[in-house]
């Protein structure tokens, strides 16, 4: 059988090693797709320094267009990133008959309804498993290993940088500033780390991990998106004596009144596998009615680790190449008639029970005053810490664990108690989430 020819747009980090791991591997993954799989053609913007990692075998142009339009190409395999271009190149390549396998969650968050409409009419596959969580296979995890369950929640480490970071910061009890510096030093966070400590990326990564669980359309603008850079040492240690650690998590939940879709940093139980997720690793836990929670793990990014969820992508498309298109796997895991108008509830409505670390001057009342506010908006505190200042010092933090209360009532608390005359800053407010299957 004649080989299956691929057109790669872009030849950097993932491009390059998905070449390399399709060379490396040639003879593996043929006998597991049923044909070879070549790369054809490649366009890139430097030409040498493509031409130095492709060898001088694949044909290339600095106009992707070309790719896209080329009669021997099958699969574009787009791994430039960015959104303007590559949703152009995408939806020129459907016009043209062509498979799309993607890395690009920004993309797909932004631009996933209008491309997926165009696959379903045109009768081709957009395949996007190193879109989410590098060479974890939660795309496939969710499409196809978890359709007998209703999707309860799902809840998942999905960016390196920020956990490389978390982690530092509770082994090495440096500040959050000089822990970035060292991500950058090593590769781990961008010269410009704002989408990544902020998390964008992975509201990105949520918002298609959030279609794909509850066949809801993609919804970018609906994620609640808080990052990690006003985290202080001194919260991570006092998460660490109450028996928590602090991860950025990436969270969505079927709830009575709808969906909630979240990334914020969260306390998680020290015992849960997920809390001891180190280094720049991702993990993603799933909770299913049937199967229960379910947790996937691995490298959420690198060359060859994303290369490996772009190859597989290829495989099952190569697989289902000839395949009648209303029997491939749907691109939102559900029929694209099936899929569900449910509200994603606003994050006032959102319930859970937080982290509250007050600064307020020693004096006495203090306490009371903010129990008593507490206790107007009918929140119930769990446990509470507070030591004793230093001899040279006014200030104090006071630390509470509140029961389960809704967003709306603890911003509402939290405005009343930084109107005190005795609160001396802002109120630092961290979720807390038991992940305990139930």
């Amino acid at each position: 059988m004649k080989p299956m020819h691929i057109g790669l747009l872009g030849v950097g980090t993932v491009g390059g090693g998905t070449h390399e791991v399709l060379r490396r591997n040639r003879e593996e993954i043929a006998r597991r797709a049923g044909r070879e799989i070549v790369v054809r053609v490649a366009a890139a913007r430097n030409l040498d320094k493509a031409r130095r990692v492709l060898g001088p075998d694949i044909d290339l142009t600095d106009d992707p267009f070309k790719v896209v339009a080329h009669p021997d190409i099958e699969i574009v395999a787009e791994l430039i990133g960015g959104t303007d271009l590559a949703r152009d190149l995408v939806l020129a390549a459907i016009e043209n008959g062509k498979h799309v396998v993607t890395a690009n969650k920004a993309l797909l968050a932004e631009h996933g309804n209008e491309i997926f409409g165009a696959a379903q009419q045109r009768g081709v596959s957009v395949a996007f498993e190193a879109a989410v969580a590098g060479g974890i296979p939660i795309i496939k995890a969710l499409r196809e290993g978890l359709t007998a369950n209703q999707i309860q929640w799902v809840a998942g480490i999905i960016n390196g940088t920020t956990n490389y970071i978390l982690s530092e910061m509770r082994d090495t009890g440096a500040a959050f500033e000089e822990v970035l510096k060292t991500a950058q030093s090593l590769g781990y966070a961008e010269a410009d780390p704002t989408f990544d400590i902020e998390g964008v990326d992975a509201a990105h990564k949520l918002a298609i991990i959030s279609a794909l669980a509850f066949g809801i359309p993609i919804q970018l603008d609906k994620v609640h998106v808080e990052g990690i850079s006003n985290l202080a040492r001194v919260d991570i240690s006092n998460a660490e004596e109450f028996g928590y650690r602090i991860k950025l998590l990436g969270i969505t939940k079927r709830v009575a009144d709808g969906i909630e879709m979240r990334v914020h940093p969260t306390l998680i139980p020290h015992r849960r596998l997920i809390a001891n997720v180190e280094g720049a690793m991702n993990a993603v836990l799933v909770k299913g009615d049937a199967v229960g929670p379910t947790l996937y793990y691995g490298a959420g990014a690198g060359a060859e680790p994303t290369a490996s969820a772009v190859i597989a992508d290829l495989v099952d498309v190569t697989r289902m190449h000839t395949a009648d298109p209303d029997h491939r796997v749907p691109h939102s895991a559900f029929r694209p008639d099936q899929l569900s108008d449910i509200a994603v509830l606003p994050m006032g409505e959102v319930q859970s029970c937080y982290y509250l670390r007050v600064p307020v001057f020693d004096r006495p009342g203090v306490l009371a005053d903010i129990t008593r506010i507490l206790a107007d908006r009918k929140i119930s505190i769990e446990a509470m810490l507070q030591r004793e200042p230093a001899a040279d010092e006014e200030e104090v933090n006071i630390i509470f664990l509140t029961h389960m209360t809704k967003e709306k009532e603890m911003n509402a608390a939290i405005e009343k108690i930084e109107a005190l005359p005795v609160t001396t800053g802002s109120i630092t407010r961290i979720r807390i989430e038991s992940l305990d299957g139930k």
